[in-house]
Order: structure tokens, then C-alpha cells, then sequence
């Protein structure tokens, strides 16, 4: 009963400090929406020119512009990626083609030779020794060159065995890991946002397990005879459902802006309820460094960015592993919970992996929520309630 009437009481305490509890909930919907706008302005286009001097043949009374069909080519290419970064640009100018590559206006220039129909035809016919001339111009130190003339060649080879009816020597195939080959940008930034979302209750549940001691209520909890695993629990129960709360808040603000979701969204909760209790243990820490309210939105800052930037939350951040255990890397980066949680949405939004591949997430998370809990239990103990 003394729990209920803690869940009741810190319930009505959250509330009231709506300005704190707002902060928390819309810092997930904000930067979603603030990564948003950062990937669609920054989407990348790659610009490709193509100068057809091809001249053509004539053979058994039809006209044969390897050329144009090459160009037409390029421009069919990639048909089920709509929102393909590339552009292919007809071109009958060199000199202004040129032009536009210095001013950055383009990223390549193919010049399709005069003979390119002559020679393919020949090649087609078993002649061998004629090879097809195409020639690619463009700034040798732009990244956007050099992916645009990689793709660009690919097609350019591509044409040439269905042109000459020739077959590949060796034949490629690729294969995505879950979605990964129907998301993009935004949508892999998402799982860490989701964890930055969860990140935001250092300050309420901080601020929470303070109040008590700034207000001097604290005192009358003593008196009442109250266990602290009893205080603990009836305050992070609200801080866990404010997490939740603020985790489904974001993630349908990115399912409106377009997050291709899949996965199980109880596995998601599952993991978003795990790491709102890692950050409310590791909350209780700092609410055992501290007095009050002002003392937490100073001292909290420097864990808070920590957790934030650190952990790959804010941006996608590589750990370099220092050793293993059964296989599974630990790093600096993992003595922060939201570093597994995130590796964790990973495998299950966006791999679509199932629950054992992240046991080893859930792991970590568990037994970094017991040490956070046990560090900051003794300390508030000792500081705040100093019960028997």
C-alpha cells in the first residue's frame, strides 16, 4: 500500500513540474523532426552528362545510334529506386558540359566516341580487336565524381553485353540484411533518437528523487517508515511510464514523417522499458550528488551529454571494442546502457532480427541497471534517507 500511495504521490509531483515533464516528452518529437529536415536538405544528387557524338551505322536499311541508346539507358536505369540520387543529363555541347563540371553544376562528363556504334556492331559480329571508346571527364578528387563515375561505368559495361549479346563472366548479386535496403538516411538515425527520447529522464527522475529533499518532505517519509526500496520503486514507476510515454511520442512522430517501421513493437517496448530503468537508476546517482532541482540541471548536464553523443544516440558512432566476452564487444562507450540499447533497436527495427540475436543488449542493459541502482541506492541512503 505505502508503494501505491508513492506512485499516487510522485504522479501528482510530476505533474506539477509540467514545464520539466513537457521538456522530456517533446525533446524526442523535436529532434526527429530537427533529423528530418537535416537528411531531406541534404539528400544527396549526383549529376550526369552525357555527350552523344556517336555517329551511327546503317545496316540492312536501319538506322544504329548505340549512342542514343545508351543515353536512353542510363535514364531507364534503376527503375524500382524512385528516389534514385541520380540524374542523367543529355548533353550536345562539350565545351559548356565542361563548363558545367568546373562550376560544380555536374559531377561527371561521358563523351560517347563517333565510332562507338561502329565498334560494337563489330564486337558483335566476333571482331574482337575494334574495342568501344567512351571517355569519362570529371574532378579525380570529388568524392561526388567518383560514385557517380563508378555507377556510371557499371551501366557503360552493362549496355556493352546486351549490345553485343556477350554474357558475364561473373555474376553479382547482392543481398540487404533485413530493410536495410529500403531505408534511408532518416530512417537509420531513428533508433537512436528513439534511446535519445529515454535519455531525457535523467532530468525528470533526478529532479524527482531530489524534490523530496529540497521540499524537506524527506523527513516525513522517514517517519512513516518507509523502506527504500519502497521510495525507489513508487518513483520509478512514474519516471518508467513517462519513458514509455515519450518513446511512442517520438516514434509516431517519425512514422509521420515517414519511418519505414518494422519489428515487433513489443520487442521495442520491452527494450525502451529496460533503458528507462538504466536511466532512472543512473538518475538516482546523480539525485544522490545533489539538493535540489538547480543543483541537478548543472551537475546533470555533463552525464546527460555523455549519454547523449557518446553513446551514438545523437549521431551514429562506431565503439572500438577493448576485448570480448562470448563473442560480444565491450567497449568505453558500454558502460552506458544506451550504447546496447540502441545496437538493440538496430538488429530489430531495422536488421528485423529476432529477440535471442539481442540477448546479449538485454544483458548488459540488466546488469548495468544493477549496478546504477545499487551505487546510487547506497548513496541516497546514506545521504538522504540513512534508514536501517
Amino acid at each position: 500500500m505505502k508503494t501505491i500511495s508513492l506512485i499516487v504521490r510522485s504522479l501528482k509531483e510530476q505533474l506539477r513540474s509540467y514545464w520539466i515533464l513537457l521538456l522530456s516528452l517533446s525533446m524526442g518529437p523535436f529532434f526527429i523532426l530537427v533529423y528530418f529536415l537535416i537528411t531531406e536538405s541534404s539528400k544527396p544528387q549526383y549529376d550526369l552528362l552525357v555527350v552523344n557524338n556517336d555517329k551511327g551505322i546503317t545496316s540492312e536499311g536501319k538506322t544504329i545510334n548505340h549512342g542514343e541508346e545508351l543515353t536512353e539507358f542510363f535514364k531507364r536505369s534503376f527503375p524500382d529506386q524512385g528516389a534514385t540520387p541520380f540524374r542523367v543529363i543529355a548533353s550536345s555541347a562539350p565545351d559548356q558540359s565542361v563548363e558545367m563540371l568546373r562550376n560544380r553544376d555536374a559531377d561527371a562528363l561521358i563523351l560517347i566516341d563517333s565510332l562507338f556504334s561502329r565498334s560494337l556492331e563489330k564486337q558483335k559480329s566476333g571482331e574482337s580487336s575494334s574495342a568501344s571508346k567512351i571517355e569519362f571527364i570529371g574532378d579525380l578528387t570529388s568524392t561526388n565524381y567518383l560514385i557517380t563515375a563508378v555507377w556510371a561505368n557499371e551501366i557503360v559495361n552493362e549496355y556493352g553485353l546486351i549490345a553485343t549479346n556477350s554474357k558475364r563472366v561473373i555474376q553479382v548479386s547482392e543481398t540487404a540484411l533485413g530493410s536495410s535496403g529500403s531505408i534511408d538516411d532518416f530512417d537509420m538515425i531513428v533508433p537512436g533518437i528513439l534511446i535519445l527520447s529515454l535519455i531525457m529522464l535523467m532530468f525528470t527522475a533526478s529532479i524527482a528523487f531530489v524534490s523530496e529533499v529540497e521540499n524537506k518532505t524527506i523527513m516525513r517519509l522517514k517517519l512513516s517508515k518507509i523502506s527504500a526500496f519502497e521510495y525507489l520503486s513508487g518513483i520509478s514507476f512514474v519516471q518508467l511510464i513517462v519513458g514509455i510515454i515519450s518513446l511512442l511520442l517520438t516514434l509516431f512522430t517519425a512514422m509521420m514523417l515517414g519511418f519505414n517501421y518494422s519489428g515487433s513493437l513489443l520487442i521495442m517496448v520491452f527494450i525502451a522499458g529496460l533503458t528507462s530503468l538504466s536511466i532512472i537508476a543512473f538518475s538516482l546517482i546523480i539525485g544522490a550528488a545533489t539538493r535540489s532541482a538547480a543543483e541537478v540541471l548543472v551537475v546533470g548536464n555533463f552525464p546527460m551529454f555523455l549519454f547523449m553523443f557518446f553513446t551514438g544516440a545523437a549521431f551514429p558512432m562506431k565503439n572500438n571494442a577493448l576485448f570480448t566476452i562470448a563473442g560480444y564487444p565491450v567497449s568505453i562507450q558500454g558502460l552506458m546502457t544506451p550504447t546496447h540499447a540502441i545496437s538493440a533497436l538496430n538488429k530489430t527495427l531495422v536488421m528485423n532480427m529476432d529477440f535471442a540475436s539481442i540477448l546479449p543488449e538485454i544483458t548488459s542493459i540488466v546488469l548495468l541497471t544493477i549496478l546504477y541502482f545499487l551505487i546510487g541506492a547506497i548513496i541516497f541512503n546514506r545521504r538522504h534517507l540513512k534508514l536501517t
